[in-house]
């Protein structure tokens, strides 16, 4: 279920997020969350991959005894036994149970099914006519077809799954009662879908998760339902953000490059990883970047932070830095002379970078070659967005061929 706008007040036009500045890339500065939480904020890439990658600095510390407070905003993100949450033994012990499916060799072997998909929603597409909504027939429906046969959720309400995540990444666009009143709700969901593949297993990957947990006998039932859950919104809730911006930069600003995109899925590969390095799946106006907290003394950067200190990694800085990526613009089709920092690095690495990978450049080769003319009918100053989350994303993007 979508947010709707239409009885809300008139909101200040938002420039689309491949126009956002980053920081200048510099040592660690102060700053403060909005809760007034002092934070350490990291923006050369070489800092923001050791905040990233040092076992000194953690995520299990930011929602234990004694935490900060990290955002006015309650979501799926502070669940302490989400595997975003948990370091260590725990975190490998949960990650084990999930990653083989994720790996890029398991990940190719879906790219025949994902091809297919693609091409029914541009069946769909063209079939319905000009003009088009590219996120309600292409931007949105894919990653929500991909993660749903993933998990064996064929026949479940998807309207309801969106409505849920819609919360579970909620910044200010719903009450906090309203959010915990809709994370209640999912994960009764995610218990339920847990105990009936327990009962009757299938070959979707709910079902291996659960023999998996079972068999290990050392991640609790919470951090099973958590882990479904979470990979409900992030395995359509990302790539529909990243796959609708990159739609929005490549037929404004990128116009040139769209035909390009079509000579073949090797050049969509390469334009994928330049647009997922430069285009953020947010305003970063909740948060500065991936938290951390330093679980004692660390110098990043040639900064001291004590022991305690919250620190940001400001992945979209560092994926900006002129000392790791060329300064003077971007070539969509050049290789990356660095490491994107666009799913995180060391141990909470994104599960589903392949996955979204594929999506995205599949999405884009075949979208092209299909409709070379493809153009928007409104202005970028004019796209509707959905606000008030922690990503952001076109809520329409009208256009014809």
């Amino acid at each position: 279920m979508s947010l709707d706008h239409s009885e809300a007040p008139a909101a200040e036009p938002l420039v689309p997020l491949h126009c956002l500045r980053a920081a200048e890339p510099g040592p660690p500065v102060r700053s403060e969350l909005l809760t007034g939480t002092p934070v350490w904020v990291a923006s050369r890439h070489a800092d923001v991959r050791q905040v990233l990658t040092d076992p000194r600095l953690d995520r299990a510390s930011l929602h234990g005894p004694g935490a900060p407070a990290l955002t006015p905003y309650p979501n799926l993100l502070d669940d302490p036994d989400a595997i975003l949450n948990l370091d260590g033994v725990d975190h490998q012990r949960l990650r084990r149970t999930v990653q083989r499916a994720f790996t890029p060799r398991a990940i190719a072997r879906w790219r025949p099914w994902v091809a297919s998909v693609v091409e029914d929603l541009l069946n769909d597409l063209t079939d319905s006519g000009r003009p088009a909504d590219l996120v309600a027939s292409f931007s949105r429906p894919l990653p929500v077809a991909v993660i749903s046969r993933l998990m064996g959720l064929d026949g479940v309400d998807l309207r309801r799954l969106e409505y849920w995540s819609d919360h579970a990444l909620s910044a200010s666009a719903h009450e906090p009662h309203e959010v915990q009143q809709a994370m209640r709700e999912f994960g009764a969901f995610g218990a339920e879908l847990v105990a009936e593949r327990r009962k009757n297993p299938g070959e979707d990957l709910v079902s291996s998760l659960v023999q998996a947990a079972d068999e290990g006998g050392e991640v609790t039932e919470r951090q099973v339902v958590t882990l479904v859950i979470g990979l409900v919104v992030a395995g359509h809730e990302t790539t529909m953000t990243s796959l609708g911006n990159a739609l929005v930069y490549l037929l404004t600003e990128a116009r040139p490059q769209w035909e390009q995109l079509a000579a073949g899925e090797a050049q969509a590969a390469a334009a994928a990883e330049q647009l997922l390095r430069t285009i953020p799946l947010g305003d970063q106006g909740v948060l500065p970047g991936l938290l951390r907290r330093a679980v004692q003394e660390v110098e990043i950067g040639g900064v001291t932070i004590a022991a305690g200190s919250v620190v940001a990694a400001d992945q979209f800085a560092a994926n900006l830095d002129p000392d790791a990526f060329p300064a003077e613009g971007v070539d969509l089709f050049a290789p990356l002379p660095a490491s994107s920092l666009t799913f995180g690095a060391g141990p909470h690495h994104c599960l589903g970078a392949w996955l979204a990978r594929m999506e995205l450049e599949l999405a884009l080769h075949r979208l092209a070659r299909r409709l070379p003319g493809l153009r928007l009918t409104v202005e970028p100053q004019d796209i509707d967005w959905r606000r008030g989350l922690l990503t952001r994303s076109p809520q329409s993007l009208p256009a014809t061929w």
